[in-house]
């Protein structure tokens, strides 16, 4: 389990539904007949498919994970959002009593669950028309599975295998110097927007808003 101290952990599910469809691109571990394994995967998540969402996506015929797998078992996929060196330079606090070290922050999110293998055409081809069809939704003329050969998609479909975890567990872990003064997290987190680390400054900077709040 990851180690997540109570002024980092970050509760709101909806939140880490973002954080996941956001980032979208997902490390899939597994320990498996063949070991330990980590796979790099773009998932899409389903919300309200089980009690905490399912994730699906799909993986090379070639890659062994799908066959290493049995179907129940316990996997773990990690979605990072964002991370940033911290200087203790950009402490407000450093400067008056010296007492700051260097740090690295970042927002993560663990998700736990059981995985099914989907062998099969109509599975694959639901998930690639999905991912394909939120991904080019940016483009100025968006691709479509149809701009190819039928016989090209068909031959590209028979080639990959379908992955569903079913999430039992969503742990959140945003560390954005909640332990620190305000003013030292509203210092680091200029220094980072500043420099073009927007993700994290930007959060950042929200918590030390709601800090303000209280």
């Amino acid at each position: 389990m990851m180690y997540v101290p109570p002024h980092f952990a970050e509760t709101d599910v909806e939140k880490l539904y973002a954080l996941i469809e956001n980032v979208a691109l997902g490390t899939l571990i597994t320990n498996g007949r063949s070991g330990l394994d980590a796979n790099h995967i773009p998932f899409e998540l389903n919300r309200t498919q089980g009690e905490f969402g399912t994730l699906h996506c799909h993986v090379a015929r070639n890659n062994s994970v799908w066959s290493d797998v049995t179907n129940g078992d316990e996997v773990l996929v990690v979605f990072k959002a964002a991370d940033a060196y911290i200087s203790p330079q950009w402490y407000p606090s450093k400067h008056e009593f010296h007492k700051q070290v260097p740090s690295w922050n970042y927002l993560v999110t663990h998700v736990y669950g059981r995985v099914t293998v989907h062998d099969d055409e109509r599975y694959v081809r639901g998930n690639v028309a999905r991912l394909t069809r939120k991904h080019e939704a940016s483009q100025p003329v968006p691709w479509k599975m149809t701009d190819a050969p039928k016989e090209h998609i068909d031959i590209m479909l028979r080639a990959i295998v379908g992955i569903e975890v079913t999430i039992t567990r969503i742990l959140g872990k945003y560390k954005l110097s909640q332990n620190k003064e305000i003013r030292d997290m509203d210092g680091a987190g200029t220094a980072l927007v500043t420099q073009g680390d927007d993700v994290v400054g930007n959060a950042m900077l929200e918590q030390a808003r709601k800090a303000e709040e209280k």
